[in-house]
């Protein structure tokens, strides 16, 4: 059987099939057009082992003498333990050549497992897995992953963690003989996933050295690793973490595992993000290019008003956000029965007729009026025990052992009278709330009726749908149920979805506990963290942003003084933070200032005028020695233009910046840059006697000199910001650029002003 070799955009994938079971060879750069001849290329065998070269399958197992991590765990009873998987069909793709389906087989084992793996323009490799029980019995499985092979160049791993208010934040360490394993129980992704696993050469950084990395498109428990082996060979994987006894498959059923997403760089993590970019943007259902339209700029209420809901307050807020050029306003937590604080209501989906006598209406109507969408908040997974909802049928209620249902029905939202008591014990409260099991279809039902109802009432053109505590002892009926809730949130998007095509719907999960590519192939954007500060968000979206693209980060300007930290910023440092996202506000306006209101808005236009960049562009990073300094920007796939935010997190060693280079211009082509934001003599971001000469009006220079010489920079207070906009004035002469230099590619529009 001829070998399987997949090539695009500078990434391949090599899988021989001599030995009867599918050999991953290679993984990462092009290999060229030609291969060699495999028969000769197998290992060496070494003493006391076995006796043949051992295999690294497409799903490592013990029967081909692999001893690191098993790809298949799983059994009959305690019986047909370890698979022996050999290749029974190979499926290759007609016309573009970058997919296959590859079907193993085990008939002592009773199981057949059939993969998908494809390479996606931009260079993106997708791999999942389906395993069938072909057997009488039942089959239990504990676990299938998803594994590929890393270069022995990779000496290094990076992987990211965090906490609530502070999510996607990087680790580094040594690549080692053993394992290295991620695992995330929260039944959801985690506050401190890792978005991202990455190995790579010494050193590797945002635009040098090799890289390989990892994400799982999945929204419930998930582990990832790298398993370095004895023999020298080490794999890097990713597989849904399965709880015990969550997965038995019945004689003629499959599990199926979610896809994992893989990409190679030889030029540092901004190729990975190139990589995933790409996939996001060639989406037919991608924002913008299903809606056609630009992203909004964004007012959440939330921290202007809380659950202040008066009228008055809500109508002056839109009045303020409209004068101001916001084009989407999103009602937050507060709007339904019951709820005036926290502890009580979630789970009544019904507008509350104290508050809105007259139903949402009012509201809807001044706020598009004025010219603005309207969103809404709701949290449809979760369930307040001080509720009409949960009084009615405690047996809704998600736990480790089954409840009994007491009360009368909820429909038509009516109040029961009490009486009763639920049985079976519940999970601790988390946020005074617990888990609706949506896995019960009469749930289900229940949450889709209130949601069709509310989109279909009222023009909502957004749902900010929320999911605000971990699944600890995540059952139903006395079982497991992670995989099948999971499934169950995912079927209720994809019809709601299918009900109102025309609604946007933004995951978060007490901001970004749910950031994987598994929830945003259902949603529009997600928010990346419940911290508006912008000092931490620097950390946050920069990191965030090496997996997701700017437009579907929700990004806001938060008040002067951070309501998460309490530290206070000037205006410009949190708008030049949030311009690198889905540009909003989330801040009471209605009494700024006049200067502040002014600064707003031109806040807003800059946003605004180059939005069409920063939603289509590359993203790029500097890797820049002075840790108190950052330097991040977008840039056109043509080369024309860029915008770039320098950004000083701290104070720094030296008295000034000096050169600081912008990379991934055309070298030969020549630019301008100009300062855009703040003025050259704002007297809160700089700290200085006199200016560099060109900060004031602007300068020519190469490309080349740009990324190699750079230019000398303000020195910057610390905690603030300089916004950069590069357009291109000369013409770049193509074949003068250096080899190593990624070649800009098109495909995606740009502004053109």
């Amino acid at each position: 059987m001829e070998p399987l070799y997949l090539r695009r955009s500078g990434t391949s994938l090599l899988i021989d099939f001599s030995t009867g079971e599918p050999a991953m060879l290679h993984f990462g750069a092009d290999l060229g057009p030609a291969l060699p001849d495999l028969s000769l290329l197998g290992d060496a065998v070494p003493h006391s082992a076995l006796d043949i070269p051992v295999t690294l399958g497409l799903i490592p197992q013990a029967s081909s003498g692999w001893r690191g991590r098993p790809g298949l765990r799983g059994h009959r009873n305690g019986q047909a333990f370890s698979a022996c998987l050999r290749v029974v069909a190979v499926e290759r793709a007609e016309g573009d050549g970058c997919s296959a389906v590859i079907t193993q087989a085990d008939p002592d084992a009773g199981v057949t497992v059939r993969t998908e793996v494809k390479i996606n323009d931009g260079g993106l490799l997708q791999l999942r897995h389906r395993l069938h029980n072909d057997g009488a019995d039942p089959y239990s499985l504990d676990e299938l992953a998803a594994v590929l092979p890393l270069g022995r160049s990779a000496t290094e791993i990076l992987d990211l963690t965090g906490r609530w208010c502070r999510e996607s934040h990087p680790q580094r360490l040594p690549l080692r003989q053993g394992t290295w394993v991620r695992s995330g129980r929260h039944g959801r992704t985690g506050h401190d996933a890792s978005l991202l696993l990455a190995a790579g050469t010494a050193g590797f950084g945002n635009r040098h050295g090799q890289v390989w990395a990892v994400h799982l498109g999945w929204s419930g428990n998930h582990e990832s690793f790298v398993d370095a082996s004895a023999d020298g060979r080490t794999v890097i994987g990713a597989s849904e973490l399965l709880g015990a006894g969550e997965i038995t498959l019945a004689a003629n059923a499959s599990y199926e595992t979610p896809w994992l997403f893989a990409a190679y760089s030889a030029a540092g993590l901004d190729g990975i993000s190139d990589a995933f970019y790409a996939w996001f943007r060639g989406r037919p259902h991608h924002p913008g290019v299903r809606s056609g339209k630009a992203r909004p700029v964004v007012l959440n209420v939330w921290e202007a008003v809380y659950f202040d809901h008066r009228m008055p307050v809500l109508l002056d807020l839109a009045e303020s956000a409209a004068r101001l050029g916001v084009e989407r306003y999103v009602l937050d937590d507060g709007w339904f029965r019951g709820r005036r604080n926290d502890t009580a209501g979630l789970g009544d989906w019904y507008v509350d007729e104290d508050l809105w006598p007259e139903g949402l209406s009012p509201l809807i109507d001044a706020v598009t009026g004025h010219g603005m969408e309207f969103g809404l908040w709701v949290e449809p997974e979760m369930v307040n025990e001080d509720s009409d909802l949960a009084r009615a049928h405690p047996d809704w209620i998600a736990g480790p052992a089954p409840r009994a249902a007491v009360g009368s029905p909820a429909a038509g939202g009516s109040r029961p009278a009490p009486g009763g008591g639920p049985t079976g014990r519940l999970p601790e409260r988390w946020r005074h709330q617990q888990v609706l099991d949506l896995v019960n279809p009469e749930a289900w039902q229940y949450i889709f009726d209130r949601l069709d109802a509310l989109l279909s009432e009222y023009r909502i053109s957004y749902l900010k749908w929320d999911q605000n505590r971990d699944l600890a002892e995540m059952g139903h009926a006395g079982r497991p149920s992670v995989h099948t809730q999971a499934q169950a949130v995912y079927r209720l998007l994809d019809e709601l979805r299918k009900a109102h095509p025309g609604v946007e719907i933004e995951s978060c999960s007490s901001g970004g506990a749910r950031v994987d590519l598994g929830i945003l192939e259902r949603t529009d954007r997600i928010w990346g963290s419940d911290c508006n500060d912008a000092l931490e968000r620097q950390t946050i979206q920069r990191w965030t942003g090496m997996v997701v693209p700017p437009e579907l980060v929700g990004s806001h300007i938060g008040p002067t003084t951070s309501h998460t930290t309490a530290r206070t910023h000037d205006l410009s440092f949190r708008a030049i933070t949030a311009m690198f996202g889905h540009f909003g506000l989330e801040w009471d306006v209605r009494h700024l200032a006049d200067s502040e209101r002014t600064e707003l808005a031109t806040a807003i236009a800059l946003f605004k005028k180059y939005r069409p960049l920063l939603h289509s562009g590359r993203m790029v990073r500097a890797d820049e020695p002075d840790p108190s300094l950052r330097l991040h920007g977008v840039v056109s796939h043509d080369g024309v233009e860029a915008l770039y935010a320098l950004v000083s997190v701290a104070t720094s060693f030296a008295e000034v910046p000096g050169r600081v280079c912008l990379p991934g211009l055309l070298p030969d082509a020549g630019y301008r840059v100009d300062a855009v934001y703040p003025a050259a003599d704002d007297g809160r971001a700089f700290l200085q006697a006199m200016a560099p000469g060109w900060l004031a009006g602007g300068v020519e220079a190469t490309g080349r000199f740009l990324a190699e010489s750079g230019l000398p920079m303000p020195v910057l207070n610390p905690e603030h910001g300089l916004l950069l906009s590069v357009r291109r004035v000369t013409a770049a002469e193509p074949a003068s650029e250096p080899a190593g230099e990624p070649a800009a590619t098109g495909g995606h529009p740009v502004r053109d002003s």
